[in-house]
């Protein structure tokens, strides 16, 4: 398997605090780039700064059309979707996906196509079910799905969501996400792991 050239890491209510766990336990020079999207109302460039706050890692609000360079989080603005090329990042004002805007499927959809097994999707915390269909997709593309536990997760909802309907490489709680990213994307032995990773997934689901 090809080592990952991003990260799509997305979540709802009960997201933020998983997310600067993962973020902040990131190393200055870890070399993959990571794209965010939070259900958010806030006008405001606030996550991009308190993201920044966490990491010795460049953390900017995503821009149309700009290219994607290593070792940089890309922050979904508020009420734009946020999709990505095999080279570019895109923001659009399309309908809303299951009532957001950003919405975590057409990141995560996205980034299947263009990255197909060279993309990692993470989904934390949050209600409902976005981030099942988008999941689906990197995993039907030949990339990893990762969930925060939902034992582990404020709202439970879309992590049990995807265990139940995705065949999920790893269930964990968010302080284990980050070494876990860094593994993956820094050593070689991916395939042992993932096979390990994905009876944990399964087993995870029957005890929520």
């Amino acid at each position: 398997m090809s080592r990952p050239s991003i990260i799509a890491i997305a979540g709802s209510a009960g997201a933020i605090q998983p997310l600067h766990s993962v973020v902040s336990n990131l190393p200055h020079d870890f070399g993959v780039s990571m794209f965010v999207v939070v259900h958010r109302t806030s006008q405001d460039g606030l996550l991009t700064q308190v993201l920044s706050y966490k990491t010795g890692l460049q953390v900017v609000t995503a821009q149309h059309g700009a290219l994607i360079a290593q070792r940089t989080i890309y922050v979904a603005p508020a009420d734009f979707h946020l999709t990505v090329s095999s080279s570019h990042m895109f923001l659009s004002k399309g309908p809303k996906v299951n009532r957001h805007r950003p919405a975590i499927d057409p990141l995560f959809a996205s980034a299947a196509f263009a990255f197909g097994p060279r993309v990692i999707g993470v989904l934390l915390s949050g209600y409902l079910d976005d981030g099942t269909a988008g999941l689906a997709a990197i995993k039907e593309c030949g990339g990893m799905a990762i969930v925060q536990d939902p034992k582990d997760a404020l709202v439970p909802n879309m992590p049990r969501s995807a265990l139940l309907n995705v065949g999920v490489d790893y269930s964990l709680p968010a302080a284990e996400i980050a070494p876990l990213l860094v593994g993956l994307t820094g050593r070689d032995g991916t395939a042992n792991h993932r096979s390990k990773a994905g009876s944990y997934g399964r087993e995870s689901t029957s005890e929520t």
